[in-house]
């Protein structure tokens, strides 16, 4: 299992998310042929309402929640490629107009290929069905990226069309078109810290 928390620029938004792992590929005697996961993220939008547009009616706290569920489906076909499958739903409770929909179905498809035994490439695409968003122009989240392993360091480059860093944001809010020159750049750099070796763990 997996828990972490966030804050983005992008309309000041604050998130935190849980992910658990329920099935894991495996091969032999109890083969898997997928990797299955649970997702589930909570989003706060923190601008003030006159920053939004939004100041001639009674606002209530709930108006600033957005909820998001995945589910992961993973396949590891070979050493170096990788696919996945992730169908999702996002509820917002306030959204533009009457016509728009607060929830939305979208399903996503990912993949990544490894270069070199330190260096991969990653892309991901979501599709929203027609109907759902109304009121504003939409544009489908599509990204790529690349990950260079350093020995204990993972740095990540990604370039998208989706402004927004946190679920609901780039799920239903992404307006940049990649033909149009809008690209996004983003920098992250992981570290896995281990405080009790896996051995430990899998004899208690």
């Amino acid at each position: 299992m997996s828990i972490g928390a966030g804050r983005s620029s992008f309309q000041k938004t604050y998130d935190g998310f849980v992910k658990y792992r329920i099935l894991r590929q495996s091969s032999g005697a109890r083969t898997m042929p997928v990797t299955l996961a649970a997702f589930a993220s909570a989003s706060l939008n923190s601008m003030k309402w006159t920053d939004q547009g939004i100041d001639d009616r009674k606002n209530y706290f709930s108006s600033r929640l957005s909820y998001t569920w995945m589910l992961l489906v993973a396949r590891k076909f070979s050493s170096r490629f990788s696919l996945q499958l992730t169908p999702a739903l996002v509820h917002r409770n306030l959204v533009p107009t009457a016509e728009d929909r607060n929830d939305l179905f979208t399903v996503g498809a990912g993949g990544r290929f490894k270069i070199t035994s330190r260096m991969s490439v990653n892309a991901e695409y979501f599709y929203i069905p027609d109907g759902q968003i109304v009121s504003s122009e939409y544009d489908a989240p599509f990204s790529l990226g690349f990950d260079i392993e350093t020995g204990g360091h993972v740095f990540q480059l990604h370039f998208s069309n989706a402004g927004a860093f946190f679920d609901p944001g780039y799920l239903t809010g992404t307006r940049g078109q990649w033909t149009n020159g809008d690209i996004y750049f983003g920098f992250n750099i992981s570290r896995v810290f281990t405080l009790k070796k896996p051995e430990a763990f899998r004899e208690q």
